[in-house]
């Protein structure tokens, strides 16, 4: 029986990674071994921060309805609870882009969170 070499499924496997490794510095593009150890990382790398940017945008949220709730004389979390009593069920990102976007609507619901307050 004839000895099977992996002649073919080596090639395309090392072409996957050198494709990914594509626009990398240096020999990070061009030798397997190195594009190998910095496409592994920037796999981790990846996966890891799709976790923390929900994080991050979930701080910016809160950051930016805090300050437009601070100009109206309340703070963040009395405006949350108020709005959970009010039962009015708006996400964090919606509540942000109403703060930049529509100062007006989001006045509205500062003033009927104060009344219920």
């Amino acid at each position: 029986m004839p000895r099977a070499r992996s002649g073919v499924v080596a090639k395309k496997r090392r072409k996957k990674i050198l494709k990914l490794a594509s626009g990398f510095y240096s020999a990070r593009s061009r030798c397997f071994r190195k594009a190998k150890e910095a496409v592994e990382h920037g796999l981790k790398y990846a996966y890891r921060d799709r976790k923390n940017k929900k994080r991050t945008f979930r701080q910016l949220w809160i950051v930016r309805i805090n300050a437009a709730v601070r100009n109206e004389g309340l703070s963040y979390s009395v405006f949350m609870n108020g709005l959970k009593k009010l039962n009015i069920e708006l996400d964090r990102k919606i509540l942000a882009e109403l703060a930049v976007s529509e100062p007006e609507v989001f006045n509205e619901l500062v003033n009927k969170v104060k009344e219920a307050v």
